[in-house]
């Protein structure tokens, strides 16, 4: 069993990894290119789960007792697939495939469990719905598993995310995890400007759910608020966790320009090389 310290480093390094693959996928699509700045802002918070929360077997993807997983911002699929295949569900060689004729890697993910994706997603709000009733089905067969749903902050404008965390809480659903990428950003602007007065961990916590807010980009902050499995309290739990849309590469960092498009080879190469050099690892 790995220490903490030791997990918050391999979280490190996967986010790392996957942040450099996806320069290479959305290379690979041309004018497809790919949504860099979602992906970018939930790399340790999908990390996090996959390598350092979440129980599963790559071999026994049937098995009714392993911890699920739903993406219901699906634009941040190219962080998906890259993690799929980092934990051994998706085969590597697929990822070259990303937004081609006939892959089943589209710009949002398409239902594949026999790879590890439980859902199809991408049509804003429906995620947690999905989530809620994977988790009341766990709760109700004790199966002691777990359900996590990445949201964007966004997304919280849909009123189907509040019938579904107001249904969780009547429920008592306290193996149900919603983890909010605030990276303050969606596709038409700043979430502020779009529909003001958000304020997240006031509006879950009205709901019924226990509210924690974090460093969306700090791997110890994300396990600190993962760890427990289960809690006396008998409430689903909302990770409020503040992140940067594009984080680690200076030209996409708050640009919504980033949100998706397609990408040149020099700004591919300037992107990896700013990445490397952050992380200590120049070429």
């Amino acid at each position: 069993m790995m220490s903490r310290k030791e997990s918050i480093a391999l979280i490190e390094d996967k986010a790392l990894e996957m942040r450099l693959k996806a320069l290479d996928m959305g290379l690979e699509a041309g004018v497809h290119g790919g949504h860099f700045g979602s992906a970018y802002s939930m790399a340790e918070m999908i990390e996090t789960l996959f390598f350092g929360v979440m129980r599963y077997d790559p071999a026994h993807l049937d098995d009714p007792a392993r911890d699920r997983f739903v993406l219901s911002k699906g634009h941040g699929a190219l962080a998906y697939y890259i993690t799929l295949a980092q934990a051994g569900l998706l085969p590597e060689e697929f990822l070259h495939t990303f937004e081609t004729r006939d892959s089943i890697l589209p710009a949002h993910p398409c239902q594949h469990r026999e790879y590890g994706i439980e859902f199809s997603t991408g049509s804003l709000g429906h995620g947690l719905s999905l989530g809620l009733g994977l988790a009341l089905q766990q709760k109700r067969l004790g199966l002691g598993a777990q359900t996590y749903v990445i949201l964007g902050d966004g997304e919280n404008n849909e009123g189907s995310v509040w019938e579904a965390a107001m249904m969780a809480a009547h429920y008592h659903v306290d193996n149900l995890t919603a983890m909010i990428d605030c990276n303050r950003l969606q596709s038409d602007g700043f979430c502020r400007d779009v529909q003001a007065g958000h304020d997240l961990p006031a509006m879950w916590s009205a709901a019924g759910w226990e509210a924690v807010e974090v460093d969306g980009h700090d791997a110890g902050q994300l396990l600190d608020a993962l760890h427990e499995r289960s809690r006396p309290n008998g409430r689903p739990r909302a990770i409020i966790a503040h992140t940067i849309k594009g984080k680690g590469v200076s030209f996409m960092e708050n640009n919504n320009a980033w949100h998706h498009r397609s990408i040149s080879q020099e700004q591919h190469d300037a992107a990896a090389a700013e990445l490397l050099k952050a992380a200590g690892k120049e070429a």
